[in-house]
């Protein structure tokens, strides 16, 4: 069997009724069990596409395939993941990184640089990113504007053991804090931007997620009965850790967006605003400290 030969098969399989998993990009998954087999990238699978695989890798590529179509995710099993062109370890203690959340790295960024040229004597721009899971909005932050100082936190000790690796990959230095929400902070802690991507999936409607999306852990996406009892969390406790001017930075899904944006006026938070994700739908929504 050639390479070429295998994506088919791979894609066929892929396709196939699968009532584990929910797979929308077959021959896109097909690619990606190959190269990881074979230790090629995508572009060198084409250019070697009539090369024989050896019954090892063949054995290999059809066990990742079961694991597949059995509705693991391809993060989890590849162990990996690109957010803003960087690659991240992944493992079923934290979700994995999609590309609408980058909406909230572009949304900081941009603040960051408005910061920069508003603020006489050039202070240091310091943000939180809670709920950090593997990383991602922290690490792609500092790798993509240096000049900031990170702190993250998250609950969940395995996923803080992810974020840590994930900076060290980078030699990234981020301060990493253990603790539901802001208990895990120093209470004289205080921050320019924070920005969160927390559990916001109503308790109810977690069954009725994608089988693969079912797979990553609870604790990051249950976010109560209506889906906004850890946002609601946050937003009650950020003014006491953010900056006068501040600003609070949240991903939540585009039906919850009135209701975060009441509760954020409720708890004096001014100039709220949200950004459209990739679909044109309201993902990120922002207010700010008076």
């Amino acid at each position: 069997m050639t390479v070429l030969e295998a994506i088919a098969e791979g894609k066929r399989a892929l396709k196939s009724p699968c009532l584990n998993a929910l797979i929308t990009t077959p021959d896109l998954d097909a690619s990606l069990l190959l190269a990881e087999v074979l230790r090629l990238s995508r572009e060198e699978l084409i250019t070697r596409g009539e090369t024989h695989l050896t019954p090892d890798a063949r054995e290999k590529f059809l066990e990742l395939l079961e694991r597949r179509m059995g509705g693991e995710c391809v993060a989890y099993i590849l162990r990996k993941k690109e957010f803003r062109g960087l690659e991240f370890f992944v493992n079923p203690s934290v979700l994995v990184p999609r590309p609408d959340t980058e909406l909230l790295v572009e949304a900081v960024l941009e603040k960051g640089k408005l910061w920069n040229k508003t603020e006489e004597g050039g202070e240091t721009i310091r943000v939180l990113d809670l709920c950090t899971g593997s990383g991602a909005i922290a690490v792609a932050l500092k790798n993509e504007m240096p000049s900031l100082e990170l702190w993250a936190a998250d609950i969940s000790e395995e996923a803080l053991e992810t974020a840590k690796a994930n900076a060290e990959r980078r030699q990234i230095s981020i301060r990493f804090y253990q603790g539901h929400l802001f208990e895990a902070l120093p209470a004289e802690l205080t921050f320019h931007i924070i920005v969160s991507n927390p559990p916001y999936i109503p308790s109810a409607e977690i069954r009725c997620l994608p089988p693969e999306v079912q797979r990553e852990p609870r604790l990051a996406l249950d976010g109560g009965e209506d889906g906004l009892g850890i946002i609601r969390e946050i937003i009650a406790r950020a003014p006491d850790f953010l900056e006068p001017g501040g600003i609070l930075l949240l991903e939540a899904s585009p039906e919850q967006m009135k209701s975060v944006s009441q509760t954020l006026e409720k708890d004096r938070f001014i100039n709220i605003k949200t950004y459209n994700d990739l679909s044109g739908l309201e993902r990120v929504i922002e207010g700010t400290m008076p």
